[in-house]
């Protein structure tokens, strides 16, 4: 009789460490799926490879990382680019825009459910009806000038704009190694310059939780400028010492803010 209980008894707890274990092995998956999908958006004069050392950091943990490419030919064009590809990402985004970048994924997060927060890295935070020559003359202090691009036309009669190579490394990369500069120089992808006179339309920080990266010796949008955007967009601000290219200078720092953003979203 005793015996028989005994080996009830071991047959109740070893089904409740299975029940216990399967329920911990569910748990465990159901925390994995909700991870947020983060969408990486670049800027001008820069391609997908910028984030590479985001994206590493991020991938090891345990996000699913995304880099579309950035068409630069305009917001109009790009944000409609951004939002279609947005449609093909099930779950909860987070949604992280460099420079001009940021100008996009602004107006691409509006109406999409999914974008739970959006994150800007030394970047444009529009308002409706601003655009990127506007908001440079509000705040003037920028290196980026005209003077400081070279300017090819297109067959399509776009003309693209290009920052001039001996100059990419004071305004992008200050800080940076020469040769480093020099390589991303090289490398740069042009922005139609009509993009820079487009207007923002319905921007989505309104309504979505917001971060912001603002490298303090950034050269192409200034910091005062960057301060009001995200004073403004009541985005969480992290300061750290870096160029306009944080996430090449500073990629830890800079994917530790969009973990946090994404931490939120759970």
């Amino acid at each position: 009789m005793l015996r028989a209980s005994l080996v009830s008894l071991i047959a109740i707890g070893a089904s409740g460490l299975s029940l216990s274990a399967s329920t911990a092995g569910a748990a465990t998956a159901a925390s994995t799926s909700t991870m947020p999908t983060i969408v990486l958006e670049h800027g001008a004069w820069a391609d997908g490879s910028s984030w590479s050392g985001v994206v590493k950091r991020l991938q090891a943990a345990g996000y699913t990382v995304d880099v579309p490419a950035n068409p630069l030919r305009g917001p109009q064009v790009d944000v409609a680019y951004l939002q279609s590809y947005l449609k093909s990402v099930t779950g909860p985004i987070v949604l992280v825009g460099h420079s001009y970048g940021g100008f996009v994924t602004s107006d691409a997060a509006t109406g999409n459910p999914n974008v739970k927060a959006l994150v800007y890295v030394d970047s444009y935070v529009p308002a409706t009806g601003e655009t990127i020559t506007s908001i440079n003359q509000q705040f003037p202090g920028s290196q980026l000038v005209p003077s400081a691009l070279s300017f090819v036309p297109s067959p399509g009669g776009v003309v693209d704009a290009y920052i001039k190579p001996s100059l990419f490394g004071t305004i992008m990369t200050n800080g940076l190694p020469a040769k480093r500069a020099a390589e991303l120089a090289a490398t740069q992808r042009p922005i139609a310059a009509a993009a820079l006179g487009e207007p923002s339309t319905a921007p989505g920080w309104d309504t979505i939780p917001s971060w912001d990266v603002i490298g303090t010796r950034d050269h192409a949008i200034p910091v005062a400028a960057q301060e009001f955007m995200a004073k403004r967009a009541h985005a969480k601000v992290t300061r750290i010492n870096a160029p306009h290219l944080s996430m090449i200078a500073q990629p830890a720092k800079v994917a530790a803010v969009i973990e946090s953003a994404a931490r939120e979203t759970n």
